[in-house]
């Protein structure tokens, strides 16, 4: 493989990944591997750095750059690595000329640092970045950056401020990926609800969602990445209450339980906000379910602090959850904030996840009997628009081919993959 990409972190990247191997493809380059690393907390940079030696121990003769939200806000961390040959900041990594300077004049030959101030970036290229699984799911970057500063958070600093593509260039984007058979489009950005801020007549998300469903008749299936809900516009809500091409599933940034940890971590919502919005939405739109990032034992976070957030999962109605035990990264506020003992943040991320799954299993086991309209993504398996992961079994054992929409019924869980029976041996015989 002339130009691997080893991507780790969130669909940002993977959507990043994908043209990064385009370029550094396009440019010549050989015998190279990319590492697309990931900051939000330190076992990230950790979990960076140990895959970047097994790279260098699994491809000796090659050429490794590191890029990425890590190598932005450390570079001299993996400048330092031997296996290291260049790290490249994440303005660069997105621009053609990059490549083509480093196949014209050799990776290791001038200087190993190459980053910039992510600060003075002040546009996100309307190249547009487009990742795919298996030719089925197309991820497409809308925004870049965050103008927030909360406290825990280093990602603005590793992406710069907030960022927004243009409408138009989105559109084009979307309407060619349907054009080449894409059945879904995710939408994705570092905080995708701060969309158009930065444009013109300042627009909003929901201005955006509404152009794409109404100007790309083709689109089937659209999805939006995580969202922070005290941001959602009024257009934006009524377009997930009533659009059924918009997918019935929402991740969302609430971190917290607790009013005076919210305030701490610098959020911008309070609890009472999180449990409004997840119920305002679901009586409009009965089948939404909501995921959530939540982190446990901020620093000051007392046992009834941890509590108010673990309540939160039931409160909110919350099926899938994303824990993150606090991860003090340097150059951030709570950095500085007085800590809780290790132990104690890793039991209270324990019962965090214990409580998350069992909300998540609960929820799968009353799936069971129900017809799920299925796009398929590999070898059977594939999501519902609830985006719970399935395996369908076809009639009479032919496989289904990647990138049809199916509908099936659900028979049994296995673990947290639902298993479910074809309804029709036709392809594409789901309809809305």
């Amino acid at each position: 493989m002339s130009v691997e990409l080893v991507t780790l972190g969130c669909r940002l990247n993977t959507a990043e990944s994908e043209a990064m191997r385009e370029q550094a493809t396009a440019a010549g380059l050989d015998d190279v591997v990319i590492v697309n690393t990931c900051a939000v907390t330190a076992e990230a940079v950790r979990q960076a750095r140990q895959t970047i030696r097994r790279t260098r121990r699994e491809r000796p003769n090659a050429r490794i750059v590191v890029t990425g939200c890590a190598a932005q806000v450390e570079p001299a961390t993996f400048a330092d690595m031997a296996e290291v040959d260049l790290v490249l900041g994440n303005d660069a990594k997105l621009e053609a000329s990059s490549w083509t300077v480093l196949a014209d004049f050799g990776i290791g030959e001038s200087e190993k640092v190459k980053v910039n101030d992510i600060f003075s970036v002040r546009e996100t290229a309307g190249h547009m970045v487009a990742g795919f699984e298996e030719r089925t799911r197309a991820f497409v970057q809308v925004q870049n950056g965050c103008d927030h500063r909360c406290t825990f958070c280093i990602i603005p600093y590793g992406r710069g401020n907030s960022r927004s593509v243009p409408a138009g260039a989105v559109v084009e984007q979307v309407a060619r990926l349907v054009d080449r058979g894409y059945r879904e489009v995710v939408l994705t950005g570092v905080d995708i609800t701060s969309w158009g801020g930065d444009l013109p007549g300042g627009p909003k998300l929901g201005s955006l969602v509404g152009a794409l469903l109404r100007r790309v008749s083709g689109l089937e299936r659209l999805r939006i990445s995580s969202i922070d809900s005290v941001e959602a516009d009024p257009e934006f809500v009524e377009l997930v209450a009533a659009e059924p091409r918009l997918m019935p599933h929402l991740h969302l940034s609430l971190q917290s339980g607790d009013d005076l940890i919210l305030k701490r971590m610098k959020r911008r919502h309070c609890r009472d906000d999180a449990v409004r919005f997840c119920a305002d939405l679901r009586s409009r739109r009965p089948d939404l379910v909501f995921g959530a990032d939540l982190i446990a034992g901020f620093p000051t976070e007392t046992d009834e602090m941890f509590e108010a957030t673990a309540r939160l999962i039931a409160d909110c109605g919350l099926t899938f959850t994303h824990v993150f035990p606090f991860s003090a990264r340097p150059g951030t506020p709570a950095a500085r904030m007085p800590r809780l003992e290790r132990n104690v943040v890793k039991e209270r991320a324990a019962r965090l996840r214990e409580i998350g799954s069992a909300a998540t299993i609960a929820h799968l086991d009353g799936r069971i009997g129900a017809i799920e309209k299925v796009l398929i993504e590999k070898e059977d398996v594939g999501h519902t628009e609830q985006f719970h992961p399935i395996r369908v079994a076809a009639r009479g054992g032919s496989n289904l081919p990647p990138g049809d929409v199916v509908a099936a019924r659900v028979v049994a869980r296995d673990g947290s993959t639902l298993r479910a029976e074809a309804l029709t041996d036709r392809k594409d015989e789901a309809t809305r």
